[in-house]
């Protein structure tokens, strides 16, 4: 069982940045490829980023590659998304999800545990 707690939503200019964190429970978060996700109001939730295991490897959305960037530090059992350069659009509430693999994958239904998200807004 793995258990998820995100931090550092908050409000925002367009323009400006944040900082999200996701704190993992459970000694194989090490194991687990990480993800980031958001969901606007009336739209399903879509992948924004994720990292493998070892943080050898990313991805992101189209629409924020270059914006934003994902990272880990498995010694705090703790992935990060640096978001930079926000827009209205951004605005979501934004979720952590761990999956019990390596590997990371961008859909939904890939991972197991997610945590209770937390809302980024970016007013314009």
């Amino acid at each position: 069982q793995v258990q998820l707690v995100e931090s550092g939503g908050g409000l925002v200019q367009a323009g400006g940045s944040l900082r999200l964190s996701c704190a993992a429970s459970g000694r194989t978060f090490s194991m687990h490829a990480m993800g980031w996700f958001r969901q606007a109001p009336g739209k399903e939730r879509e992948f924004v980023a994720a990292i493998s295991w070892n943080g050898g490897d990313a991805g992101y959305a189209d629409s924020v590659k270059g914006r934003f960037t994902i990272s880990r530090d498995n010694a705090k059992n703790t992935v990060y998304l640096q978001m930079n350069s926000l827009k209205p659009e951004d605005t979501a509430v934004y979720y952590c999800a761990s999956r019990s693999g390596g590997y990371y994958y961008t859909a939904v239904r890939e991972y197991d545990y997610w945590g209770q998200g937390t809302q980024v807004t970016v007013s314009s």
